[in-house]
């Protein structure tokens, strides 16, 4: 495998659905041209393309990518659920690490309906029912809509069996939301109290609608190149190196006997994954500088606090408690951008504005937001049935 390099991020605004002018290929056309134009390097020298997208018909990605060149190369369209747009950053880190191209793009987007999610095709199987036939069995079902029930109960498990309460779940809402003030990208800028938070909306205890993560359109790209090709167009000063990646799938013990509701949403293939990239990459959890974490609510993030390794299966509360995940805290910065709470969750596009945010962090580059001594980052980005993408990135000078 040779060296992999991130040379070029761009993104769009993310913006309530419906508000956003103009459509998903003028989306990709100016996440794109600005993911080009911050690498330095001309659509043309793109070997090949990966398009993420959860909701559209089954070429959007040649459609959105056409806006950026018409030069024959292979557009593979990908749709893994919540973890789109990182999966369509692993394909293009694997085309550039193992040579078949020296360069690839990764754009993902999304044009998504208001609302909770919901099942688009109700004549065939639900790919998320064994998920939810187990979570059934632990949990009666509620009339909540059905993500913010399975993470909700994963929030509710983690109180039961470790003492975790309410309020931690609130805390982290309210840092991310604080966070997102400094993100001109963000869906929310605003910074809420906590007594705002709790007192919002709830929607399925303990998680309130200000502990959500809302839908949005948006758009996002990325250019990987290799070392090779950094040398040959110089862009030494902006390349960030991806040093560690992994992706992992459901495992028996999303399902079995033995199945508990954190678990069955994630927790176990996000502790798969991390290890592996961390392995690669030579580091440990506490070498984490700057984290960007896929908080689609305020439960998921605190459990893969522990995932990650960042506390012991048991202990991410004791994180909070500490306020240890924030501007000056004694753990990595956990979600600078707002995260999908406050930046807002148009799914093909949100691993890719993760890598964008963590590329700002290490070059230096993320202005108010700007976590000091930045050197090492780790990317999580998760979709349920099932993926779990984790990244480590590296400052190279």
């Amino acid at each position: 495998m040779t060296r992999t390099f991130v040379i070029g991020v761009g993104l769009t605004t993310f913006d309530k659905p419906g508000k956003k002018p103009g459509d998903y290929p003028d989306w990709v056309r100016e996440a794109g041209t600005a993911a080009l134009r911050d690498a330095g390097v001309a659509y043309e020298q793109v070997g090949q393309a990966y398009a993420g997208y959860v909701y559209g018909d089954s070429t959007a990605g040649q459609r959105a990518v056409y806006e950026l060149g018409l030069t024959g190369i292979p557009v593979v369209n990908v749709n893994n659920n919540c973890a789109t747009g990182s999966t369509a950053l692993y394909l293009a880190r694997q085309a550039v690490a193992y040579g078949i191209v020296d360069c690839a793009l990764a754009v993902g987007f999304e044009r998504m309906q208001s609302g909770s999610l919901k099942p688009m095709y109700t004549d065939r199987t639900n790919p998320l029912q064994r998920h939810i036939d187990r979570m059934s069995e632990i949990h009666p079902p509620e009339p909540s809509p059905f993500s913010p029930q399975l993470f909700g109960n994963a929030g509710r498990a983690h109180m039961e069996r470790y003492g975790s309460k309410p309020e931690h779940f609130a805390w982290i809402a309210w840092k991310n939301h604080k966070h997102s003030v400094n993100n001109p990208y963000a869906q929310f800028q605003t910074e809420y109290t906590l007594e705002e938070i709790t007192a919002s909306r709830m929607i399925h205890e303990p998680l309130t609608k200000l502990q959500c993560s809302p839908t949005s359109d948006g758009a996002g790209a990325v250019v990987i190149a290799s070392e090779a090709f950094v040398d040959r167009a110089g862009c030494q000063d902006r390349a960030v190196e991806i040093t560690g990646q992994a992706m992992a799938t459901d495992l028996v013990s999303s399902f079995d006997a033995t199945a508990d509701p954190m678990r069955i949403v994630g927790y176990d293939m996000t502790k798969q994954a991390a290890a592996q990239a961390l392995r690669q990459a030579g580091h440990r959890p506490e070498d984490i500088d700057v984290c960007e974490l896929h908080d689609c609510f305020s439960t998921n993030e605190l459990i893969t606090y522990e995932a990650l390794g960042f506390a012991d299966e048991g202990n991410g509360h004791e994180l909070v408690e500490r306020r240890a995940t924030t501007y000056g805290g004694d753990g990595p910065v956990v979600n600078p951008s707002g995260g999908l709470i406050a930046k807002g969750h148009p799914l093909g596009a949100t691993g890719l504005a993760q890598c964008a945010e963590l590329t700002w962090q290490l070059r230096g580059d993320a202005g108010p937001r700007q976590v000091d001594g930045a050197h090492v980052a780790l990317q999580h980005n998760l979709g349920l049935n099932g993926a779990a993408v984790v990244t480590v990135y590296e400052r190279v000078a």
